[in-house]
């Protein structure tokens, strides 16, 4: 059970977190300082420090929250499930629960227009790229395990996963790039391009 210390220590957190990120996606990531962000929630720069690295960290931070889920959800999908169906519907299910993951420190609609900042700020994608490949490192030792596979002797797990990443990248890439930035169309496609891995890997493209 947590403590009342805990509690305050969270929501010191949470509010800095929800400063940030209405700054973030207001001013723009580069134009908003760590003073900024600590002044806002009527805290001192060290009080932030206690809590984020720096700004990167907490530019990133809800991505995590939400990537965190995403992993959890992997692992608890059924057993006899394959790694490719897991992975969809954990994607999936990550998208449906969203907002109990979220809402409780921002807005849904805030979250998503972080990814538009992070697709237009290069310091904020490169850092988001390299979290992606030890996210992929994770979920190809967590599907390795599933099927109980030597994650470095089978190249397959790795194979799974770096496809269906490569699939989430250019999803991200095409939604942020629209003009539709709810999370509707987000989920519409994403479901609509993990529908076509198949067709794309296996099928002949040419209609004539």
């Amino acid at each position: 059970m947590e403590t009342l210390r805990e509690r305050k220590k969270q929501r010191t957190r949470d509010a800095l977190l929800r400063a940030a990120v209405e700054l973030f996606t207001t001013r723009g990531y580069e134009r908003t300082t760590v003073d900024e962000i600590a002044e806002a929630v009527d805290v001192s720069q060290r009080t932030f420090f206690r809590y984020f690295a720096g700004k990167e960290e907490a530019a990133l931070a809800l991505q995590e929250l939400a990537v965190a889920r995403f992993v959890a959800a992997v692992r608890e999908r059924p057993a006899g499930e394959a790694p490719m169906e897991a992975l969809r519907q954990a994607v999936l299910e990550g998208w449906d629960t969203l907002g109990e993951v979220i809402e409780s420190v921002v807005p849904v609609e805030l979250y998503l227009r972080m990814y538009r900042v992070i697709e237009s700020t290069p310091v904020l994608l490169a850092a988001h790229l390299r979290r992606n490949e030890e996210i992929e490192d994770t979920l190809a030792r967590v599907l390795a395990a599933r099927e109980g596979v030597d994650v470095d002797a089978d190249p397959r797990p790795r194979l799974a996963v770096a496809v269906f990443g490569g699939v989430m990248r250019v999803t991200e890439r095409r939604w942020s790039a629209g003009g539709d930035l709810g999370l509707d169309a987000m989920r519409a496609l994403t479901i609509a391009y993990l529908e076509q891995v198949g067709p794309a890997l296996t099928q002949n493209w040419r209609t004539t």
